[in-house]
């Protein structure tokens, strides 16, 4: 998936990645999108519970070796 900004939030636990990722977003203009990769496997429900809090598109998630990455559309 095209993207418009990454954040590397490896090694981080929650609430980092979340903090992290809200400011990304903050910096960025709406329909831009935010790839975020984490090690937490607590980040899933927490991205998914982040996008519906704030309004964003939590586009799409997947799991691979240990790392979680998710695609954010700020909007």
């Amino acid at each position: 998936m095209k993207f418009d900004k990454e954040l590397d939030a490896r090694g981080l636990n929650c609430p980092l990645p979340i903090l992290r990722a809200k400011k990304a977003l903050s910096d960025m203009a709406g329909t831009q999108i935010l790839r975020v990769v984490t090690t937490d496997p607590g980040s899933v429900k927490d991205f998914d519970a982040f996008a519906r809090q704030t309004g964003n598109k939590l586009l799409a998630s997947a799991q691979a070796n240990n790392e979680f990455e998710f695609f954010i559309e700020r909007v």
